[in-house]
């Protein structure tokens, strides 16, 4: 990670560490990468989300890509799947989606996809980096501004957005007609897609999340405030909820009787539906060193194997991409099916569900038959340096993980300034015990760096 892009793209505090200026600097960059300096003029597409500062850093952003040559597509409010999607079936040269997906609507993000949809190289993330401290040096110095019939444009393209729709709806094998589908869209980027999606295919929803005004993005709903999405299934009685997050890449389920299923219970139902099908390629999956071990000792039950990767979904995605697997995910409800997206999509996810749920003729909680989670314990500890702080616990972590024969994960986040702590075994006692010494000891070796 650099001063300005962690693992999911430039992400920060809207108008204090990622700004207008930023913007216009990211799109000078790629505007030129990828047209300028061949002599070319580049096209890129632009979604973004809800979030007041989103119209801000869209604006900044088409501002430095046109005053380079670049066109700039703008999709409006969409989702990051919606990005990569047009990116690669329209032939953009790339993608940017303006969001901070599930982080407090202060916070903001730029995320940049490649021409095939996919998070975008290092070696293009390095040079922007470096552009943005000021060295020069990769792009032959300051790059100069476009002029006369040279200066680029941008591009209204909803039709973009709306291709996209009729591409989700297309994935529907079989209507959703006497289906009550409880959505929740975050206020953020699907608070309408979902709702036409699936009423599109039938089913009569019911929604939350769904009047965005710039400042409630994940304001106590999403995929990581799942009780407000449990009381709207239990309410209208719905056959199923699905929560997303501000950018939509995430979907967390919750059943018919108001019980949440994470990305590891819906990556179970995904497993056994692709294999009923014949569509799981080696009867296997990916998974992150998140998934709960439950997870795994389920389908191998289930004859279906686990690749294990490192946490986030580009680290998903190669691994896929590696093994041949065309299944994989985490457990906060990022899910690649890769025969349709090469990106985490929420909706996909959802209509993907919703397939095996009609195909079963039962209830969505039958659809987890056979699936066991082992007791899990987290906790997110505010830090001033998360590397260190995290560095310093390896000991004792080690030390407490083999004592009481538990798993720990300890690992500093690609998106905000915390330390996060996993601790998974038999004993969910046990596990909130160790997972207490653990924050603990991240907390006071933050104190004293």
């Amino acid at each position: 990670m650099g001063k300005f892009f962690g693992t999911d793209g430039f992400r920060g505090e809207a108008g204090v560490s990622i700004t207008a200026a930023h913007a216009f600097e990211v799109g000078k960059v790629l505007g030129w990468y990828f047209g300028a300096r061949r002599g070319e003029k580049c096209r890129v597409v632009i979604g973004k989300d809800t979030r007041l500062s989103s119209y801000m850093l869209e604006y900044a952003l088409a501002a430095g890509l046109t005053s380079v040559g670049a066109d700039a597509y703008i999709l409006h409010v969409t989702t990051t799947a919606s990005v990569s999607y047009v990116t690669r079936c329209d032939g953009f040269d790339c993608g940017v989606m303006i969001s901070a997906s599930h982080n407090p609507y202060r916070d903001n993000g730029i995320k940049i996809l490649n021409a095939q949809g996919e998070k975008l190289e290092d070696s293009v993330i390095s040079l922007i980096e470096r552009y943005l401290c000021g060295d020069y040096s990769a792009t032959g110095g300051e790059i100069l501004f476009a002029s006369g019939k040279k200066i680029g444009r941008t591009v209204d393209y909803i039709a973009g957005r709306n291709r996209y729709i009729g591409h989700l709806i297309s994935l529907s094998t079989c209507s959703y007609k006497g289906f009550k589908i409880a959505l929740d869209g975050a206020n953020g980027s699907a608070f309408s897609i979902a709702r036409n999606v699936f009423e599109a295919l039938g089913a009569k929803t019911f929604a939350i999340g769904d009047k965005p005004d710039g400042s409630n993005i994940n304001g106590g709903v999403g995929s990581t405030h799942i009780r407000a999405l449990q009381n709207l299934v239990l309410s209208c009685g719905a056959d199923v909820g699905f929560a997303f997050d501000g950018d939509a890449d995430r979907c967390v389920a919750v059943d018919e009787s108001g019980r949440e299923v994470s990305g590891d219970g819906e990556l179970y139902i995904a497993a056994n539906h692709l294999k009923s099908r014949g569509e799981l390629v080696k009867c296997g999956i990916v998974c992150t060193v998140l998934s709960n071990g439950g997870l795994i000792e389920s389908l191998l039950a289930k004859k279906i194997s686990c690749e294990i990767c490192g946490v986030g979904d580009r680290n998903v995605c190669e691994h896929m991409t590696k093994t041949g697997l065309v299944l994989g995910g985490e457990r906060s409800g990022h899910i690649v099916f890769s025969k349709y997206e090469n990106t985490g999509d929420g909706l996909v996810t959802a209509i993907m569900l919703m397939e095996a749920l009609v195909e079963s003729k039962g209830g969505f909680s039958d659809l987890l038959k056979g699936y066991r989670e082992l007791p899990q314990v987290t906790a997110d500890i505010p830090v001033h340096n998360k590397n260190a702080a995290a560095d310093g616990v390896k000991t004792l972590t080690q030390s407490l993980s083999q004592k009481h024969g538990v798993r720990v994960v300890v690992r500093p986040s690609g998106t905000e300034r915390v330390v996060r702590v996993l601790v998974e075994g038999e004993n969910g006692d046990i596990c909130r015990s160790v997972c207490e010494k653990i924050s603990n000891a991240v907390k006071e070796n933050d104190l004293n760096q």
